[in-house]
């Protein structure tokens, strides 16, 4: 390795790191506050939540490592330029494009290495992450009774206090209603105070209840008894074990997420595409099969026998009310028909455009997995001439510059993929126009870059504005 690619290598790795760790932070940043009310308050623990963090951070991958690679390839030629580098180097005869090349090698070795986590890593951390997600978002949050409000839930029991002490465990006046037996409010304990504390490491929780009354309505009732009778029991001391298993946290089966697109590699996204294709020609090739069974009214000898006295006036005339019985069952056999058709078309018009829109996500993903890899080189291609032309390093100019492509690459591959589902745009241009446009942008940076265009320079355009003026004055 020459000097030259040490060089440019070393002022790339650096930015290149650190935009990632901030781009990923910030994505982490958002999640947090999106999903902030189902994640704490639950009392899930540290390791719950690294873990979370971990499979988001590998899940934004795909999304930072473009940004950074951008930026880091601006910043990188872009403080060379601002050195004087480049054109020392140029000067000594060294193309821009030899300048280039190492940081380009990467930007390959970065899309391979993109494409392999986008079918392998990817999915798997999707389906990681958004399962321990649903996890914790249908976790109830920990225990929380405040005074002067029925607190329901904990299984089986409706619970209020009507003071509770600074230290979360002194309660003034409780009302309990027990529901344990799913037989309405039959059981209803109340206690002028209590302490309330839990035991084996959070998995039950106790009430000792001081100075109360435990009322049972219809307590060993008999069939000689009145309806009103209940049972009452005095008590200086007593404890009520409750179970906290609804508060942990329970891990659903992976398998229910495993066939989203998003969790799904090439391989798999292939067969799902053939299936789906098979499934979709069967309902349109069964369709009038299944729908031949509506039409047997027509054929019908009733049907038909009526058809004929319908044509016949004199006959018409001569009906009796037995026949015309026979008429009004034969219109309503002819209305049930119609309305079953129309509710099995109905019914498989919603089937198949179900799967023709799972098909084009399916499609959309297959065809996702080698764009988002290729933008690595896309935004290298962007980034390494605009820096060499703006010479300018920093976070400055550059973040600006970085930003306003990526965000652009963004909007263009949301609308691509949205144009691409409602049909609007064929899919595969959906899914890569915004790659092909941001190309030809990289493309025509790199001709200006090699050419020494004075594209961004405030002189060139006063020069410019200069000799139009002076072409002005002189027509005038």
């Amino acid at each position: 390795m020459r000097k030259i690619d040490k060089l440019v290598l070393q002022a790339f790795w650096g930015p290149f790191s650190l935009t990632t760790l901030v781009v990923i932070f910030i994505f982490l940043l958002r999640l947090v506050l999106f999903y902030f009310s189902d994640l704490f308050g639950k009392d899930l623990g540290f390791f719950i939540y690294i873990e979370l963090f971990f499979y988001f951070s590998l899940i934004t991958l795909p999304l930072a490592l473009p940004l950074s690679v951008l930026l880091s390839s601006l910043m990188t030629f872009g403080k060379l330029g601002e050195n004087f580098e480049l054109t020392a180097l140029k000067s000594a005869g060294i193309s821009i494009t030899r300048i280039m090349r190492p940081i380009f090698i990467t930007a390959i070795g970065l899309s391979i290495f993109m494409f392999w986590f986008n079918n392998v890593a990817l999915p798997w951390a999707n389906l990681k992450g958004w399962g321990l997600l649903y996890d914790i978002k249908t976790t109830k949050t920990t225990l929380n009774i405040k005074e002067g409000i029925f607190y329901s839930d904990l299984p089986g029991y409706s619970i209020k206090v009507a003071k509770k002490y600074p230290d979360n465990k002194t309660l003034k006046s409780l009302i309990i209603y027990d529901h344990t037996h799913n037989d309405g409010n039959r059981h209803v304990t109340l206690a002028d105070s209590a302490q309330m504390y839990t035991i084996l490491n959070k998995k039950y929780l106790i009430f000792e209840l001081f100075n109360g009354k435990d009322y049972v309505e219809d307590a060993d009732r008999g069939s000689n008894l009145d309806a009103t009778d209940l049972a009452l029991h005095h008590f200086k001391k007593s404890k009520i074990v409750m179970s906290l298993e609804a508060f942990d946290m329970h891990k659903t089966e992976d398998n229910q997420f495993a066939h989203h697109e998003i969790m799904r590699s090439n391989v798999q996204l292939d067969s799902d595409e053939d299936s789906l294709r098979r499934v979709i020609r069967n309902i349109k090739i069964g369709f009038p099969k299944a729908a031949g069974p509506n039409f047997i009214y027509y054929f019908h000898p009733v049907a038909h026998s009526y058809k004929m006295l319908k044509s016949s006036s004199w006959v018409a005339a001569r009906i009796d009310s037995g026949a015309k019985k026979r008429n009004r069952d034969i219109y309503d056999i002819v209305d049930q028909q119609i309305t079953n058709m129309g509710i099995f078309a109905e019914t498989n018009r919603v089937n198949l455009e179900s799967r023709e829109e799972k098909l084009l996500k399916t499609r959309l993903e297959w065809h996702r997995k080698f764009t988002t890899s290729l933008a690595l080189l896309v935004m290298f291609l962007i980034g390494a001439p605009l820096g060499a032309i703006i010479k300018r390093g920093g976070f400055g100019i550059p973040v600006v510059v970085a930003v306003s492509f990526f965000i652009l690459m963004y909007i263009m591959s949301q609308q691509g993929d949205k144009m691409a589902k409602e049909g609007k745009l064929i899919l595969e241009i959906g899914a890569w126009i915004s790659n092909t446009i941001l190309t030809l942008i990289g493309l025509y940076f790199l001709r200006i870059a090699v050419n020494d265009s004075r594209l961004f320079e405030a002189d060139n355009y006063l020069v410019l504005w200069g000799r139009f003026k002076q072409k002005w004055q002189r027509a005038n």
